[in-house]
Order: C-alpha cells, then sequence, then structure tokens
C-alpha cells in the first residue's frame, strides 16, 4: 500500500492516528467557524457580482468530479439561454499578480491550470483564473462583458464571493472519519452540507444503488428551484459516461468498443482519484494490462510512459491537455460526460439563479 493510500485509509476510519490528530482539526474547525460568522456578522464583506454566481466544491479534500460537474454547468446553462464564465484558482498554473482571463481551445494549461484550460475546451466559456477568486470575476466582467452568469470552480470556502447557489460535489467516500484535516479529509464540518443547496454524489461509472442514492426532492424544490431548509440540500446522483477515444498525435476518433474488442491496453490518470478512471474503463469492458496512476494535476514536464510496454495507454482528458506535448503515438484521451439523477442538474439550476438572484437582489 502506498503513502496516499494509507492516508485514504487513516481518513476512512478512526484509528489511532486520526485521534491524535482530532486536538489540530478540532482548531481548524473553530478557525473555519469564526470565519464564516465574521461573514454573517458584517465584520467581513463578501464582494456581490452583477450578476448570478454558482459555487461548485466539495468537503472531502482531492478529487471528487468537479470538472465534470462544471463543464456540465457551463454547457447546460448555455443551451438555455445565458453565457457563462468560469473562475478558477489555475492551480499549477503561474499565474501572478494579476488575473489571466483566456478562452479557446489552445489555453496554456501551464499558464492557466490544467482543469481551467480543459473547461474552456470542453465547454468553448471563457476562464479568469487567480488564487482571489474576486479579483479572477471582476477581470473576467471585464474582459468579457456579455458573461451573465459566473461559475467558480471549487470556490466553496473561497467567502469573499457572494454566492447564490452552492454545488457540493461528494463521491463514494461521502465525509470520510468526519474529522476536519489534518485527522479527518474533510475541508470544513460536516455540518456545511446543511447550508449548501446542492449534494451531486458522484457514482462514477457504477449503477445506481437504491439504498445509497440520494433521495428525490421535494415537489417545492422541484417547482421553484429554491430548496427547503427544513429538508435539508438537494440531492442527486450522477453518473460518468465516457465518449469515444481521441488519438492525441493525429486526432484521429474511435469508439471504446473497439479497445474492449483489441487486446489489453494500458491506462494512466494524474486526477485526485485514478482508479475511477480505471474502473471506468473497465466497466466499458477494457481489459487493462497496466495501470499508471499518478499525482493530482502531474505536471507531464517530463515522460512517465517509458516503463509501460503497452501499444495504447488511454488518459483522461485532463491529462491529455498537457501530455498531448510528449509527441507520443500511443496516447489516446477518453473524456467523460456527467448525467445526473433523478432529474437534470441545469434544469433545475436554471430556474435556481433566476428565483434565488431575484431575492438576493431584491
Amino acid at each position: 500500500m502506498n503513502a496516499r493510500d494509507s492516508l485514504q485509509r487513516q481518513w476512512q476510519d478512526d484509528g489511532l492516528l486520526s485521534r491524535l490528530l482530532a486536538p489540530l482539526s478540532w482548531l481548524a474547525g473553530l478557525a473555519v467557524r469564526r470565519k464564516h460568522e465574521a461573514y454573517r456578522s458584517g465584520r467581513r464583506t463578501a464582494w456581490r457580482a452583477p450578476v448570478p454566481v454558482v459555487v461548485v466544491g466539495n468537503l472531502y479534500v482531492g478529487g471528487t468530479g468537479k470538472t465534470p460537474v462544471v463543464i456540465a454547468i457551463a454547457q447546460g446553462l448555455h443551451a438555455q439561454g445565458w453565457t457563462p464564465g468560469v473562475v478558477s484558482r489555475g492551480y499549477g498554473a503561474r499565474v501572478g499578480s494579476e488575473p489571466r482571463v483566456g478562452m479557446g481551445a489552445d489555453l496554456d494549461p501551464a499558464a492557466y491550470g490544467d482543469e481551467p484550460a480543459l473547461i474552456a475546451r470542453a465547454a468553448a466559456v471563457p476562464v479568469a483564473v487567480h488564487p482571489r477568486r474576486v479579483l479572477a470575476a471582476q477581470a473576467l466582467l471585464r474582459a468579457c462583458p456579455g458573461v451573465d452568469v459566473i461559475i467558480a470552480d471549487d470556490g466553496l470556502q473561497h467567502l469573499q464571493l457572494a454566492r447564490d447557489v452552492e454545488i457540493v460535489v461528494q463521491d463514494e467516500r461521502g465525509l470520510g472519519n468526519g474529522r476536519m484535516l489534518p485527522a479527518g479529509p474533510l475541508r470544513e464540518p460536516p455540518s456545511r452540507l446543511n447550508e449548501v443547496d446542492v449534494v451531486v454524489t458522484n457514482l462514477g461509472s457504477r449503477p445506481a444503488d437504491l439504498k445509497s442514492t440520494p433521495s428525490e426532492p421535494d415537489a417545492n424544490a422541484m417547482a421553484t428551484g429554491l430548496r427547503s431548509p427544513r429538508a435539508g440540500p438537494v440531492q442527486l446522483s450522477m453518473r460518468l459516461e465516457p465518449g469515444a477515444a481521441r488519438c492525441l498525435a493525429d486526432g484521429n476518433t474511435r469508439p471504446l468498443a473497439d479497445f474492449a474488442a483489441g487486446p489489453p491496453v494500458a491506462a494512466a490518470a494524474g486526477i485526485g482519484n485514478p482508479q475511477r478512471f480505471f474502473d471506468t474503463l473497465r466497466a466499458a469492458g477494457i481489459a487493462l494490462a497496466e495501470t499508471l496512476p499518478l499525482p493530482d494535476h502531474y505536471a507531464y514536464d517530463e515522460s512517465p510512459f517509458g516503463g509501460l510496454q503497452s501499444g495504447q495507454i488511454l488518459v483522461t482528458a485532463k491529462d491529455a491537455i498537457k501530455c498531448a506535448r510528449l509527441d507520443d503515438a500511443r496516447l489516446w484521451e477518453v473524456g467523460v460526460q456527467a448525467r445526473f439523477e433523478p432529474f437534470d442538474l441545469t434544469t433545475w439550476l436554471n430556474a435556481a439563479i433566476v428565483r434565488k438572484t431575484d431575492r438576493n437582489r431584491g
């Protein structure tokens, strides 16, 4: 078991290490509660954008599937007549003191970050990156005045940017052992879920389990796009459906069925949960001879594929953004699309942002 897996196991269990670190988690929770109270009391003021703001984030540190949700929201809202833009920290990018704004299919991940570059390509939306989300949002609106809704990628804990809708994405790990860092995997206390509007549970490629699939919201939430405070957040499940594979060397595409019918291949993933990608491929009937899990946001400054013997290597869309420059004809990108149950998130969100922004700005 590697160090990453060992840490994840500690965060899932109420083991000795977790109990020893619990006082530090209590201090972290105290700091979070004081921060929230400062904004609620008015001692600290959040900046409210002149357009609706939808925040997509998580409590569990690391990858839970936020990026496919952001892409789905951007595409869905655009289809319903909105002009969305995305703000992000730009993790791993060389962002200076000023925000960076761009759009198009060829944004440099070194300048914008792998996830913003992927979002810009997949959803065809402008993105702005800066650790201070307010500066990113302001720069986005200056550069793209047509933007009428902002989606904040991984912005749940950045309270300086006022928001109209909060969406939390979690996966099969749930809340782990329920403790905050470092004794557990959470950025905020579990009670934070009671304050958000939507909780999306990422089931990966697994079929829905009727015992664990989130329940359908009440009729009022469906009709108005608003959750009932007593009912808690609207609950959705999400499955990630893989699409066709694209060769990074020449752009040719092939259905995944071709790989399922052919000889075993290799797969590599530098995402928060590489095993989820491998499971998705296996669920599609693909035999994997080799798997290469890499650290999240792996930079690909050098090729990590030299030790792989397979003639074809399947990688995620997030990895493909960066490793296309490696000039390895074996690399094939496999993108995924989010499917929500029991109803479409963006249809609900269209009603929610209209009604919530009317109330917040009334």
